[in-house]
């Protein structure tokens, strides 16, 4: 669980998740030990969930659904996607 009341930022186990939107995409980004990740997905809040090294990196690989967004971000961050804070605001991206 994490552990602030921000509906854009959650912290847990030393992993810090952060979202935003920009003009053009959700944006969830993950900070751990000085790896990153990110999921994107259009503004609009439908369409394939893009992960990427960093918020502003190459897509690596798209997906439909959230939780495997997620898995492939665990990854990148060397983690479990259990151990992946979600904030609220950030909990209904993925189709």
């Amino acid at each position: 669980m994490a552990d602030t009341e921000d509906p854009t930022e959650a912290t847990a186990d030393g992993i810090t998740a952060r979202y935003r939107e920009t003009e053009a995409e959700r944006l969830l980004t993950f900070e751990a030990d000085g790896r990153t990740a990110a999921v994107a997905q259009n503004v609009e809040g439908y369409a394939m969930l893009k992960v990427r090294p960093s918020a502003d990196g190459d897509e690596l690989e798209r997906y439909y659904g959230f939780d495997m967004a997620l898995d492939h971000a665990a990854e990148l961050l060397g983690t479990s996607p259990n151990a992946l804070p979600v904030p609220e605001a950030a909990a209904d991206m993925g189709m």
